[in-house]
Order: C-alpha cells, then structure tokens, then sequence
C-alpha cells in the first residue's frame, strides 16, 4: 500500500518533449496501436511514453539507483520493455491527465490519484514480453495538447512551441516491396513559402531525414533516396496544399490544411505512483472492460486488468532493494 507520501514528483521540461517527439517520429509505421483514435493521439502516446521514461531515467541517476537500457527499443522494433532495475526489467505505464478540472483537482490534492486505476492491456498480461518478477511502474503527467483547430489557434497566439506533423499511410511509410520510392516530387500551393522534414528510412532501414524549402507553386525533388516515408513535419501551418509524388507508388499524396496534427506535448509535472511485480498484479488486478470510465479517462479503449494506484508498492523500496541486488551482484 501506498500514500501520497510516496509519489514522486518531478516538474516537466520541454527537452522532454524533444526527445519523445524524435522517437515517435520514427517508430510510427512500426508501433502496435491497440487503443484507436486518431494518428495524432496515437503519436502523442508515444511522446508521451518516452518522456516518462526519459524523466525515470533521470531520477534513477539522481538517487543513484543502479539500472541499464539495454532491452530499450529500437525504433522499428516492437516495444518490449524499458529500463532495467537490478535484472528485472521495467515496463513503465504512463497515463496523461489533460482535462482542466482534472489537472487543477490532482495539483490541490495529489492523494485523488490514490483513487485511479493502475492499467494494463489484458493482452500484455498473457504475453511473454516480462518475466511474473519483472515490474511494472505506474505514472502521470499532466499536460495540455492541442487536439483541434481552436485549441492549436490559442497556442500559436500565445506563441507556445509546436511540431506540425503530417503521417504518411502505408504504402508510403511501411511499403510490402522494399525498392526505392524513387525521386520524391513535392510542391505547394500556398501564399508562402513551406519549409517541409521529410523523414523515412534509408536501404539499410536506417532513419532518414531531408529538410526542403517550397516555394509557392513550383516544384521541387528531394535529393535523399527514401525507400520510406513515414512523415512530413513543417514548424508553421501551410494554407494551402502541401502535395508530394512517388513515382514507385504511382501517386501524388496531397495534405490539406486540417491534415496536419500538432504533437507537442505542454507537459506541467510527472508524478510517479508507484511499482508492482508482473506477477503480482496478474494475480491481482480485475478485469476492466473496453468502454470503462476511469479516474484518467472517460472512456478505455481497450480491455485492462486493473487495480487502485493505493495498492502499489512505494518506489523507495524498489530504489533501496535495487541498491542491494547490485551490492549483491558486485
């Protein structure tokens, strides 16, 4: 059992955002989406992720944990786990809290948490991924996002940062033949010129990056040879169309206006809850149907196994246990 005593609270920084937003980028043809919605919400969830992780790597440092990253994930693998702790590998659960009422109620009583569920997709819990004494950590953030026009309009009139991307479909970012795409065609029609990121990978699947500037209706090639091309990014709105041509898919892909998803992530703090064992929480969490309204969310998008935050374990045991083991080890 925990207390609010035990959380741990960090303020966010944007570098966190940076370094999720470079991650997500690339392994977005790549990653399971088991939870729906939109490909902006799903690129979010990844920022979000890794900045986490990037946050708890932090902290291990500070307290001087002893952990390695040697099981983290290459961009076009699939997840497996994150940091590991004294041989246990971690998986860490993040849950972002963006509605107002919601942030404003946990900052004035960080004990509400205590009442939220702690997640897991039912289908990780039957899957071989973790060993039953590998760990999960549970974590929040809270953060505002820009999810439509309107709140997007207020974050460039307060000239907060943003990071407009565009995600190309399939055939593009994770083509089933893998030739070149051959030499990509890009134009605008727009009353500016479009600074445009093309991101992909390489022959190798190495990733591939190409920053190209268009000028209004005229045309333009990229001078890389992508044999993928997951995403495009431009750092201000285009208001016009934004085209680009493969001549191995045979087709110009045109992105409008509304097509382009701002992924930044306006993270305020990270409070991480607490830790249990794989093999514990299997025993003990209850099954949580698709559709359950949850202390984080309306509604889950995917069935869970569930229990209350208050009965984790403190992370400050972990920390000192994982002091052990590697004196143990040693």
């Amino acid at each position: 059992m925990i207390t609010p005593t035990d959380f741990i609270t960090i303020p966010y920084t944007p570098d966190l955002t940076q370094a999720g937003i470079a991650y997500a980028c690339r392994s977005l043809p790549y990653t399971y989406d088991r939870m729906g919605g939109s490909r902006f919400n799903r690129l979010r969830r990844i920022v979000v992720g890794v900045a986490v992780e990037l946050a708890f790597r932090r902290r291990l440092t500070e307290e001087k944990v002893p952990n390695d990253n040697l099981g983290s994930t290459p961009f076009t693998d699939p997840d497996r786990y994150d940091i590991s702790i004294g041989g246990r590998r971690c998986d860490i659960k993040s849950f972002m809290l963006t509605r107002r009422s919601l942030i404003r109620h946990v900052s004035r009583e960080p004990q509400a948490l205590l009442g939220a569920d702690a997640l897991v997709p039912s289908d990780q819990i039957v899957s071989d991924h973790l060993n039953d004494d590998d760990l999960y950590i549970f974590a929040f953030l809270t953060a505002l996002t820009t999810p439509n026009q309107s709140s997007l309009d207020r974050a460039l009139k307060a000239d907060q940062p943003i990071h407009l991307i565009h995600s190309l479909p399939k055939e593009w970012a994770h083509p089933s033949r893998w030739v070149p795409l051959g030499r990509l065609a890009l134009k605008c029609d727009t009353s500016h010129s479009v600074t445009l990121e093309l991101g992909g990978q390489k022959e190798s699947r190495a990733f591939l990056a190409e920053k190209i500037v268009l000028e209004p209706r005229k045309r333009a090639a990229a001078e890389s040879d992508f044999f993928a091309l997951g995403y495009l990014h431009t750092p201000n709105p285009p208001d016009g169309i934004v085209g680009v041509y493969s001549p191995t898919v045979g087709e110009t892909h045109l992105v409008e206006p509304i097509q382009w998803g701002n992924i930044w992530i306006y993270g305020m703090q990270i409070t991480f809850a607490g830790y249990m064992p794989r093999g514990e929480f299997r025993q003990r969490g209850n099954r949580l149907p698709v559709g359950s309204r949850v202390f984080q969310y309306p509604s889950t998008r995917t069935e869970n196994r569930s229990l209350p935050i208050a009965e984790l374990h403190p992370l400050s045991d972990l920390f000192s246990q994982a002091r052990k083991w590697a004196k143990r080890g040693a």
